[in-house]
């Protein structure tokens, strides 16, 4: 089983001039210690005016910083915005490629579709579109990272010309693909669909067990049609996380963070009225606090014991990869970087000894029901070269065939800058008969 951490990069008002800025730096050099103690994966979000709860809205900025700074930790988008009103489709593969070669093939694709009125709202999308703007944007971004040229798509949410985006990503086709999941029947839709369930729901262990197990029966099944080009069989879940040698400790450096996410996705998702640049969600969340259920599941808050007995019971279930909520609230960022080291030092070496020989018991059993399922997909296919479409030149369609013959070099070049570059006004290779000479 694999482990990895999140960010939405929470930070509950009041607000200095450098509380944003020590927030990513502190972000940045956790990362950097995940990295070197062998954690697997950090994830980011893609959030926007989710003031206190989430301020990372550029994910790709700050994996990017990531990868910089590490080595071998993935680079998880948990999750991009697929929604055509929020990501045009050729600018999520711009990015997620670019992604992919600066950090030498780390990047994971995380997708979705956002569910918060500040969200649709602020970019003009219609809530009750935006399920089938995913699935469209997503498979047709999946097309453009992988074909080349992409043959260009009309649909009912977006429509996209004939194109090769460049670059490519180093994984071939594609990086891995994921989608957000918060329910058993969205976890279904993913393996129906053939792409990783990061699972946002906070499930305990014997919850997460009968859903692990649909989530493979269906990939092994003829319900899986791939939208990517390829499949990614995982499941992954995300829990609250404190590691202290004293328990009492671990609850009092992390749960009241833990609390606080739980309370942000009410308010944003489910109950709030906001006023932005006013509503404070952390005043909201400490009037409230006394009236929060504090007997529901904790996550991954404790001591080594109590932490490796708990993801014992999630490597039995069959779960892939627990992704911890480590930068919660106010949690600060030493304790945050005590518990990484606790974690990495006297936890994760039984579960690191034992995720090769699984991940490689899993491959084979899977490669059959895999290939079945790449069979069954109906690929998008190349136009013959002939086929394809001759885009000209911008002068070239706004002049007429007269004006064409004219030099446009002055559009380009200024003649009384030393150093102008000559930009020709027409095609040199296209030799042209010369005024009064030979045909």
């Amino acid at each position: 089983m694999k482990f990895g951490i999140f960010y939405e990069h929470q930070l509950p008002r009041p607000w200095d001039e450098e509380s944003e800025l020590r927030l990513f730096q502190e972000s940045l050099d956790q990362v950097e210690l995940a990295d070197q103690l062998g954690i697997d994966a950090v994830w980011a979000v893609e959030h926007h005016f989710l003031e206190e709860y989430a301020h990372g809205s550029a994910p790709e900025i700050f994996l990017a910083a990531c990868s910089q700074r590490t080595k071998n930790i993935r680079l998880g988008h948990g999750i991009m915005l697929m929604p055509p009103g929020y990501n045009h489709p050729f600018r999520a593969v711009e990015r997620i490629a670019t992604l992919d070669l600066i950090s030498n093939g780390r990047v994971e694709w995380g997708t979705g579709e956002s569910n918060s009125a500040l969200e649709t709202g602020g970019f003009g999308i219609d809530p009750e579109l935006k399920k089938d703007m995913w699935v469209e944007a997503t498979e047709q971004a999946a097309n453009m990272a992988a074909l080349s040229p992409y043959p260009g798509y009309q649909g009912k949410h977006f429509t996209a010309p004939c194109r090769n985006v460049v670059p490519k990503p180093f994984q071939k086709p594609h990086p891995p693909m994921w989608m957000a999941c918060s329910r058993r029947e969205s976890i279904q839709k993913a393996a129906e669909m053939g792409i990783g369930a990061l699972a946002f729901g906070f499930f305990e262990p014997e919850q997460a067990e009968p859903w692990v197990k649909e989530y493979y029966d269906i990939i092994k099944s003829d319900r899986c049609v791939p939208i990517g080009h390829t499949v990614n069989a995982n499941i992954a879940i995300i829990s609250g996380f404190s590691c202290h040698p004293d328990a009492t400790e671990a609850e009092a450096r992390g749960l009241d963070g833990f609390h606080f996410f739980g309370y942000g996705i009410g308010h944003y998702y489910v109950f709030g009225d906001h006023r932005p640049g006013h509503t404070s969600v952390w005043e909201k969340y400490e009037a409230a606090r006394d009236n929060i259920q504090q007997d529901k599941g904790r996550g991954c808050i404790g001591t080594p014991e109590q932490l490796r007995d708990h993801l014992r019971r999630y490597e039995e279930s069959g779960m892939d990869q627990i992704i911890f909520i480590q930068q919660g609230g106010r949690n600060r960022h030493d304790h945050i970087c005590e518990s990484l080291e606790l974690f990495a030092s006297e936890v994760m070496p039984e579960f690191k000894e034992r995720t090769a020989e699984r991940e490689a018991q899993k491959q084979a059993e899977l490669a059959p029901y895999i290939e079945a399922a790449l069979a069954r997909k109906d690929w998008m296919t190349i136009p013959a070269e002939d086929d394809l479409p001759v885009i000209p030149a911008l002068p070239k369609q706004r002049e007429s065939q007269e004006a064409r013959t004219k030099s446009i070099e002055g559009m380009y070049t200024d003649r009384t800058r030393d150093g102008s570059i000559f930009v020709p006004g027409e095609d040199p290779g296209l030799r042209r008969p010369q005024a009064g000479g030979d045909d």
